[in-house]
């Protein structure tokens, strides 16, 4: 099993997108901008729905640039990604012919990352102060929030990310090979996804006043799970490779 590494920490200029490139000026602005209300917008929620979520560097970058101004407190990613998973729970209640193919059509993706869309990426200008791009690249406190959660998360990874024989597929290998015909075991598919939303959901719910304090940490490893499930694990596989020990 791989296990974050206790004695490492990451330092401020270390991003948590794929491939190493720290996250741009831009791309710290507008995720600024993003946990501050902007994710709330009717049209922004739109094009997310579309895109079910975010691509793999921007999905994970949101969860990292909202913990490092938040710390814990991941209310924006809990909202978001509780909707896109009961939509996907929803996807998979069907009936009828051609079962296979009319969920490939639900679970597909209409439209680009919103923010790939901007134009964002690790080049972009934007309009960051100095302190808040210093903040917003720091992955302390995401790197210590996967660490906690990392064994509630791990059993939804996705074998065609991680090479592994493990059963678990994100949604874009799972619309790939239910194209190509080759899903073996879609009940556990739709098991996995009715798993991740019922504790994000409890997550989601957490943050209400009546109900501080009721999360466990199986619901919080939900989110990560939902993030990997949506977008593909490719951002937090990244992670693992660089920050991982293997016993």
């Amino acid at each position: 099993m791989m296990e974050f590494s206790a004695s490492r920490s990451a330092s401020p200029d270390r991003a948590i997108p794929p491939r190493g490139e720290p996250l741009s000026d831009g791309e710290v602005g507008f995720l600024w901008w993003f946990i501050q209300g902007g994710i709330m917008d009717s049209e922004v929620r739109a094009h997310l729905h579309r895109g079910w979520g975010l691509c793999p560097r921007h999905s994970f970058a949101f969860l990292a640039v909202n913990a490092a101004f938040c710390h814990h407190y991941l209310h924006g990613p809990a909202v978001l990604y509780a909707d896109l998973m009961t939509r996907a729970r929803d996807a998979f209640a069907l009936s009828g012919p051609l079962h296979e193919t009319r969920l490939q059509h639900r679970l597909r993706e209409s439209g680009p990352c919103h923010i790939c869309n901007q134009g964002l990426g690790p080049a972009s200008a934007g309009f960051a102060s100095p302190e808040h791009l210093v903040i917003g690249r720091n992955t302390d406190n995401i790197l210590g929030f996967l660490r906690e959660t990392q064994p509630f998360w791990m059993p939804a990874l996705c074998g065609r990310c991680s090479g592994t024989a493990a059963a678990p597929r994100c949604r874009p290998h799972l619309v790939e090979e239910l194209a190509e015909g080759t899903l073996r075991d879609l009940a556990r598919q739709r098991a996995l996804v009715e798993n991740i939303t019922r504790h994000l959901l409890n997550y989601e719910q957490s943050f209400r006043w009546e109900f501080n304090g009721t999360d466990t940490l199986e619901d919080r490893g939900a989110l990560v799970g939902a993030v990997g499930w949506c977008s593909g694990w490719e951002a937090l596989l990244h992670v693992i490779s660089d920050q991982a020990v293997t016993h």
